[in-house]
């Protein structure tokens, strides 16, 4: 069975982290690499174009191609965001990615262009939005929600029934602990522990 055709949006690291994954653990063949003409460096990257996301739907058409949106949490995950609205807006689907060496139950509920890296444990009822980056290593408790367009690093510990709101970012061995819910746009820094419900904005370093 022939692999569904890829695009990748980006050309930094986690676009080079995409490409890798979706290369090697997928049923998607990446083809090509897009990015906004005023970004583009280089005509070519690991051997594809890198062809100006204004004019990406007409040398590759959403017909015959999908988009993954490989933008790290700049600006509180909303430079992805934006760009995942741009990329839907030209008629693109966008697929997550699950690795096959992540632990995770079947009837996984999760949204649209996700990464979801190895090592991840997703415990059974735990809901995923669209847009959410796990990176490796993390453990996700039972009825859990992570919200749209978040982005949690290595090895953070989220305990059961645990709510993350839109656009959060939660750094490398943070730790939630159970039955709280984590505001819209929260900056949770490295080896934070949280152990009730914060505001939204909410900062902790």
């Amino acid at each position: 069975m022939a692999k569904r055709e890829l695009i990748i949006f980006g050309a930094g690291q986690t676009a080079e982290v995409a490409h890798f994954y979706f290369t090697n653990d997928s049923a998607y063949d990446v083809v090509a690499f897009t990015v906004n003409a005023e970004y583009i460096t280089a005509d070519t990257l690991f051997g594809l174009p890198v062809v100006p996301f204004e004019d990406v739907a007409e040398k590759f058409p959403p017909a015959g191609h999908d988009m993954f949106v490989a933008v790290t949490y700049s600006g509180l995950n909303k430079i992805r965001a934006q760009k995942l609205n741009e990329t839907k807006a030209k008629g693109y689907t966008c697929p997550s990615y699950v690795s096959s060496k992540a632990t995770v139950w079947p009837g996984l509920n999760h949204g649209e262009n996700c990464l979801i890296l190895e090592d991840n444990t997703i415990q059974p009822h735990v809901t995923i939005g669209d847009d959410v980056y796990l990176w490796s290593g993390n453990h996700i408790g039972h009825h859990s929600v992570l919200r749209d367009h978040v982005y949690i690093a290595s090895h953070v510990v989220v305990s059961g029934a645990v709510e993350i709101g839109e656009y959060s970012f939660i750094g490398v061995n943070a730790t939630l602990r159970d039955n709280i819910r984590i505001g819209r746009e929260n900056l949770i820094g490295a080896a934070c522990l949280i152990l009730k419900d914060t505001e939204d904005r909410a900062v902790f370093k």
